[in-house]
């Protein structure tokens, strides 16, 4: 039975999630971020299962795959990658690997991959990769066609930014960490939130969501814990809380930035010692509740301003996710396009097919500054105005109409070079250190390889 892992990872928050996944499955393991480090576990102890990177910033996954079947041939490989070649994947296979797993999976499913390599019988090297070559290629992505992929009701998208964010989503949802997601208004928190929820062991039990800047501060206390009759003018009856009925299973605070300092205070203490007491009551009732908090503001900025608790904030920041903008991930525009006009045809009862080739220009030239909530808005509303199959120019808002492509490029140009010169500056504050660049750039090690190449700098 494989035991003991060694995953080379340089996206260290992905590799802590994979390890965090494993360890809860009694594997011992042990995570590097390149492969020279990665080399050298090899050399002080042995692994039964290496899982390493495609691409690693100072070496590849085939390499490394090369180095452990010709030093360590007792020592299997798993190639992970965002980057899903079926040639690439035949070639890893016929060195020796494993299996080859495409980004983004589920953890069940490497573990799977796992369990079945301890279930299986010693074979010939020739016999196994001839095997394993014919059976365990994988498929093209299906990403590739035009159907809406979707999981739990959630449309996963095509885009690499939307690959790595559904990544996070299935690898901190089975754990019962709390979870921060970031991202601008109407990128859809909620649904990310949910997501995680469905992919957790509380799936079963309840989600309950609560809008933080929609409760007065007055009432937030009885709102979160609940409270007893009689305990202040207007409580009439008992009353259960957010906590109470969360129990079990996920509450979801949105826009947790809104929350008063008072309030900052009565929830923290709630996280750390799992207790509540509803206003009024002398008596203290455990909870089971896992937190997922969501906010479109820098809440590292409100805590420097003294706006908003460090420690509550680090409590809730166990796991961070930034959730993308539309403009972020354009290549996956008309999924959510076809899935919200599918939901407003079944809504308003309509039989639209699609967009006329005007308005399909038109969403491409508009910077969508509402996100997905304002593109689900626009298509219900012209799906109830279309009188044909097709969703005509003149149906659609004049702000989307009048959109220029030529304002979007400058706009895109001049965020490049933005972007470049804070690259720049960060990679000069540190002194060309790239980890140390990285963490100041919130970005992971990986995007920062990816960008010094992309806006060609040369250290």
């Amino acid at each position: 039975m494989t035991r003991k892992i060694l995953i080379v990872e340089d996206d260290i928050a992905f590799g802590k999630m994979l390890a965090t996944f494993l360890e809860r499955k009694d594997f011992s393991v042990t995570t590097t971020s390149n492969g020279t480090e990665g080399k050298e576990k090899l050399q002080e102890e042995h692994f039964d299962l290496l899982i390493t990177d495609l691409k690693l910033p100072d070496d590849s996954g085939m390499s490394l795959l090369e180095h452990v079947k010709k030093t360590y041939p007792k020592t299997r490989v798993i190639l992970m990658t965002g980057y899903a070649e079926v040639n690439t994947a035949v070639e890893a296979i016929k060195k020796g690997a494993l299996d080859y797993i495409s980004k983004p999976f589920r953890p069940e499913e490497l573990l799977m991959i796992i369990e079945q390599a301890a279930e299986n019988t010693i074979e010939t090297t020739s016999e196994k990769q001839e095997s394993q070559t014919v059976q365990q290629a994988p498929k093209p992505p299906q990403s590739q066609t035009n159907e809406i992929v979707t999981e739990n009701n959630f449309v996963t998208g095509i885009s690499e930014a939307s690959k790595k964010f559904n990544q996070y989503l299935k690898l901190v949802g089975p754990t019962d960490m709390c979870v921060l997601i970031q991202g601008e208004s109407g990128t859809g928190k909620e649904v990310a939130a949910n997501a995680i929820h469905n992919f957790s062991n509380r799936s079963d039990k309840p989600f309950v969501a609560v809008d933080c800047g929609a409760i007065p501060k007055e009432i937030a206390s009885s709102e979160f814990f609940g409270h007893v009759k009689g305990s202040f003018t207007g409580a009439v009856n008992d009353k259960k809380g957010h906590f109470e009925a969360a129990d079990t299973g996920t509450l979801f605070l949105d826009e947790v930035g809104n929350l008063s300092y008072e309030n900052q205070v009565q929830l923290l203490r709630a996280l750390q010692e799992r207790k509540i007491k509803p206003v009024g009551s002398n008596k203290e009732i455990h909870v089971d509740v896992r937190i997922i908090s969501a906010t479109n503001e820098d809440l590292t900025k409100a805590v420097d301003e003294g706006r908003f608790r460090e420690d509550l904030y680090h409590r809730l920041n166990e796991f961070s996710i930034h959730i993308p903008s539309l403009r972020e991930r354009s290549e996956d525009l008309f999924l959510f396009t076809e899935f919200f006009l599918e939901q407003a045809n079944q809504s308003l009862n309509k039989n639209v097919m699609g967009l006329s080739k005007e308005v399909e220009t038109a969403f491409k030239q508009y910077a969508w500054p509402g996100n997905l909530r304002e593109l689900k808005n626009i298509i219900k509303r012209s799906v109830l105005l279309t009188p044909d199959e097709k969703i005509p120019l003149e149906v659609i808002p004049r702000e989307v109409v009048t959109a220029k492509e030529t304002v979007t490029t400058k706009t895109d140009f001049s965020k490049e070079s933005n972007e470049k010169q804070l690259i720049i500056n960060a990679l000069k504050e540190t002194g060309n250190n790239k980890s140390r660049a990285a963490k100041l750039l919130n970005i992971t090690r990986k995007t920062l390889y990816n960008k010094l190449e992309q806006y060609n700098i040369e250290l």
